[in-house]
């Protein structure tokens, strides 16, 4: 099950997880609500490469699941679930 979250006016993707049963939530939509970035996923790259450390947090800790995309694609994302990353 998919779903989309406002959050002040803009919407973040999520996704329900049912083996962990939590809530998923797109990296790089977050990243456009937190940065206002007209690229949130350049600003993302640029961010991994800057901070290895980051980088290396978001790759092991961050799967990537499925989601459509605003035209309605179905591509791989970056996703959170709020607490561990």
């Amino acid at each position: 099950m998919t779903n989309i979250a406002p959050f002040e006016g803009r919407k973040i993707r999520t996704i329900w997880d049912e083996v962990r049963e939590t809530w998923l939530f797109s990296v790089v939509d977050a990243i456009a609500v937190l940065t206002d970035s007209p690229n949130p996923t350049d600003y993302l790259k640029k961010m991994r490469k800057r901070d290895v450390l980051l980088g290396n947090y978001i790759g092991t800790n961050c799967p990537q699941v499925e989601m459509p995309t605003a035209s309605g694609k179905i591509r791989k994302n970056l996703v959170v679930d709020g607490v561990s990353c």
